[in-house]
């Protein structure tokens, strides 16, 4: 099967951005720019070790120098599952929902979730 370079494009422009941005946000993460999301991905990590309180935390319970692996393919695994059936899925509720759990064994001061 011939996939013409234009079929995502044609695809996203035919969705509506306001109820189809899961889908949209799929076929440009998975397909578009696969290279440059996984990109993105090693920043954000890198950029939480910057933050005081978190690489402070990191260190305490060793996921900077036992887990850093682990921790890569457990965002890696939960971004993809929210990525591809998006964040209103089952799927993706689940995966927020481990995600969640897996952070609420610490004291974490919510403006070290946020990016800014």
């Amino acid at each position: 099967m011939y996939i013409n370079r234009y079929d995502n494009l044609l695809a996203i422009e035919k969705l509506d951005p306001l109820q189809d941005h899961c889908q949209i946000y799929h076929l440009m993460n998975g397909y578009e720019f696969p290279w440059d999301m996984t990109r993105s991905l090693e920043v954000a990590l890198m950029r939480t070790y910057c933050v005081p309180s978190i690489s402070k935390l990191l260190d305490k319970t060793g996921e900077f120098n036992k887990r850093p692996q682990k921790r890569y393919d457990d965002t890696s695994i939960i971004i993809v599952e929210i990525s591809k059936w998006g964040y209103e899925s089952d799927r993706g509720q689940e995966a927020i929902q481990r995600m969640n759990a897996i952070h609420s064994r610490f004291k974490i001061d919510n403006a070290d979730f946020l990016y800014s």
